[in-house]
């Protein structure tokens, strides 16, 4: 049980061993985009050159044997909105609207989920008795408001049971570089009490640096998940800027990784 680095010619990208289906997430390396994006930027709004972003994704899908267009991805907003997808949600051209939310959930076959991150903690979702699949987009406000355990409910909704379920916990900034102020520790301990004590380490400053991962772990086991069944990523976003985008560290000048997961045939 281990979230695995693999390479697809200059593509780099992380598996979790434990999930069979497509799925991966990726890193910045192994696209055509130039400048502040380079270089396989997935982000469609960010003033990326299209076609760049285009080759991008055609890299990538290549890989999960899937196509842009089998692909559901929102309009991001910090919430707890889990949208059940399918085939009629997907990518249509980059005019079209995305609906918001920062959760995905589908049991639809070949359809295709992705979530976008440059700091935040991406989390992939599959049942192994319905094939259903989820793609979570966990940062604090969302990771707070239990976004992961309405994902978990959603496939739990599809005719199975949570200890069927396997979840990925990808990159994202880890306890080493995720400073916070007094909002995000309260915010914390009010989700998970006692619990929380242990994902918030008190520094100096007045601050706090928090484990976001492990957050949203305790939170996977809250909901039903098996402690066996999760997997997380070691990988820190702001510690490796070379690697993965970070926010933080680009001060917002950057592409987009994405965890992305295919539901099978």
């Amino acid at each position: 049980m281990a979230i695995i680095t693999k390479k697809s010619g200059d593509l780099v990208y992380l598996v979790d061993d434990q999930i069979p289906v497509p799925h991966a997430f990726t890193t910045r390396l192994g696209g055509v985009s130039e400048g502040i994006y380079e270089s396989l930027n997935l982000g469609m709004a960010l003033g990326d050159d299209p076609a760049a972003v285009a080759e991008n994704y055609e890299r990538i899908t290549a890989i999960l044997g899937t196509k842009r267009e089998q692909m559901a991805i929102s309009r991001q907003v910090h919430g707890d909105t889990v949208r059940v997808v399918g085939m009629e949600d997907c990518f249509k051209d980059i005019s079209h609207p995305f609906a918001e939310g920062d959760g995905l959930v589908t049991n639809t076959p070949k359809v295709t989920l992705a979530v976008f991150t440059a700091d935040c903690i991406p989390i992939l979702l599959w049942d192994e008795y319905t094939g259903a699949v989820s793609a979570v987009h966990a940062g604090w406000r969302s990771t707070v408001l239990d976004i992961v355990g309405i994902a978990v409910g959603k496939l739990s909704a599809m005719a199975s049971h949570p200890k069927h379920i396997r979840a990925a916990i990808g990159p994202g900034i880890g306890a080493c570089c995720f400073e916070t102020d007094s909002e995000v520790p309260v915010a914390i301990r009010k989700i998970l009490e006692s619990e929380g004590e242990a994902c918030i380490r008190a520094i100096d400053n007045g601050k706090s640096m928090v484990d976001l991962k492990e957050v949203n772990r305790r939170l996977l086991l809250r909901a039903g998940i098996l402690p066996e069944h999760i997997s997380i990523s070691e990988h820190c976003t702001m510690c490796e800027p070379d690697l993965f985008w970070s926010h933080r560290v680009t001060q917002g000048k950057r592409g987009v990784q994405a965890a992305i997961i295919r539901r099978g045939d």
